[in-house]
């Protein structure tokens, strides 16, 4: 345990009017959800412009969502029209899944706005005038798409509103910047709600692709007896990333990519990939699962850490000419625990970089002997590997050695793939916030992290926090500094791929 650190405190009771079952498990996907009044914070934000209203509108309109209705709020001094107009082009320019002039008029009349300014007694009347329209079984969801530094203000406007009983409260990462401020954070939270009534959101695990690897895992006799340090040689996650930060780079100073996307996707993504079997496909198990990986990480080392700032940077506004904020991060990490002890697991991502992909790679340990040749190409192109793409597309790769036709005993590299685009299901998946939003309301905590868990990936992260590498500088449209070969050595990264993935036909 980290020094000098104030402890969590337990949550002060609550009174929650949820039916006891809820509590327990999750509700199955078909089963009805009583009407929700959806209270959207920053509601007229780069979050919400690009995602939560096309998601909402999209909800609403596939029957998928149970009847809401939706109070924007914000800095902008909006009257209902003006927000509904927002959120019109909002979906026309972002949305997914076109609405016709039918569905638009059917979600429209679903949008009230409440700015900021006019304050908690203004709020709590247009929730309550929401909730007389959809009946006494109404409960809420308090959506907080602000920075981490307005949230306290946000939770104090709930408490004087009165809008904390039958209310659940999803919070966007970061959350905290340290073991110190995520304890302070969790014990300002808990003075409100329940950790019950917490949803701290990761989109990368609202993916399609994430929920596959648990389905890969647990679901198939072939894969399940091999997830292990047996037969698994180290594992890479890969999230490089072409955007730079536009107006964000003021915010990014204070924060870097690992406190911006390490703790708050990487690590939630690499539990799916290490957690042990969950007595039961439901939220409490599977949060127990995956705290045990973040309580089996070794800290951070800082010496197989590599920063980068790629060129330009220091030169964007809000960003002082001496800064050593990173932009880049790949690290090599450990799990002390039975199944993965031995095994490292590379983590990479970083802005303005050759390509954006998003990459679970798993290799596995190669044949202990080989009979072939030497110039029979076997090993030539690394180990085997299983590859998990979490773009919309939700591909898996399987890659392995296989003959080459012709004469003689020459191998080359063969993959199996699969991607959702190629079934008859194609159009059911969801985009990852409408399905944390719909997990959310459905009182789902499968997909989302714990107070317990965000704390273990802090204390860990300490020895990082406390001693950081210097940030390497990197070119832009790159793979980063050159010093990643040598964290990775004697193994290779992944991205680039050599080889396509197999396009639909």
């Amino acid at each position: 345990m980290i020094d000098d650190v104030p402890q969590a405190t337990p949550p002060r009771p609550q009174t929650i009017s949820y039916p006891a079952t809820e509590r327990v498990t999750s509700r199955s996907p078909l089963e009805p959800v009583d009407p929700h009044v959806i209270v959207l914070f920053g509601a007229t934000g780069d979050l919400a412009r690009r995602k939560l209203l096309p998601g909402l509108a999209y909800l609403v309109t596939s029957d998928l969502a149970p009847d809401i209705r939706v109070v924007g709020t914000s800095l902008e001094d909006f009257d209902d029209a003006g927000f509904r107009a927002f959120a019109r082009q909002a979906i026309d320019e972002f949305g997914s899944h076109r609405l016709s002039a039918e569905q638009w008029d059917a979600f429209d009349d679903r949008l009230v706005y409440v700015p900021q300014s006019a304050g908690p007694d203004r709020l709590a009347q247009a929730v309550k005038e929401a909730e007389q329209q959809l009946g006494p079984q109404t409960l809420r969801l308090h959506y907080l798409s602000v920075p981490p530094k307005a949230a306290v203000a946000v939770l104090q406007m709930l408490r004087e509103a009165d809008l904390v009983d039958r209310a659940r409260v999803v919070m966007e990462k970061p959350f905290g910047t340290d073991l110190a401020s995520a304890i302070a954070l969790n014990n300002t939270v808990h003075e409100t709600f329940a950790e019950e009534q917490v949803f701290r959101i990761d989109h990368f695990l609202g993916k399609e692709a994430a929920q596959n690897i648990l389905a890969f895992r647990f679901a198939n006799g072939l894969f399940e007896p091999i997830w292990n340090r047996n037969f698994i040689d180290h594992v890479q996650i890969d999230i490089p990333e072409t955007l730079g930060l536009d107006q964000r780079a003021g915010f990014y100073e204070s924060t870097g990519a690992y406190k911006d996307m390490v703790v708050t996707h990487l690590f939630q993504v690499m539990a799916f990939v290490a957690m042990e079997p969950p007595t039961a496909l439901e939220p409490r198990a599977i949060s127990e699962e995956k705290n045990k990986v973040f309580r089996s990480l070794l800290p951070i080392d800082p010496d197989q850490v590599v920063r980068g700032q790629f060129a330009g940077y220091t030169s964007l506004d809000g960003v002082a000419p001496d800064s050593d904020t990173e932009t880049f991060i790949a690290l090599k990490v450990g799990l002390d625990n039975w199944r993965w002890a031995g095994v490292p697991f590379y983590l990479r991502t970083g802005k303005r970089m050759a390509e954006g992909a998003r990459i679970i790679s798993i290799a596995f340990r190669e044949a202990p002997r080989s009979m072939f040749p030497h110039n029979s190409g076997v090993g030539s192109a690394g180990p085997d590997h299983l590859t998990f793409d979490l773009a919309d597309e939700s591909k898996v790769s399987l890659s392995f050695y296989g003959k080459r036709p012709g004469p003689g005993m020459r191998l080359e590299k063969l993959s199996m793939q699969f991607s959702t685009e190629e079934t008859e299901r194609a159009a059911d998946v969801l985009e990852a916030y409408e399905r944390l939003m719909l997990d959310a309301m459905r009182g789902d905590h499968t997909l989302f992290t714990t107070a317990e868990g965000i704390e273990s990936l802090w204390e860990r992260s300490q020895p990082l926090l406390d001693d950081p590498p210097e940030s390497k500088p990197y070119p832009v449209d790159s793979w980063g500094p050159n010093a990643i070969h040598q964290l990775i050595a004697p193994h290779a990264w992944r991205l680039p791929f050599e080889r396509a993935w197999r396009e639909k036909k």
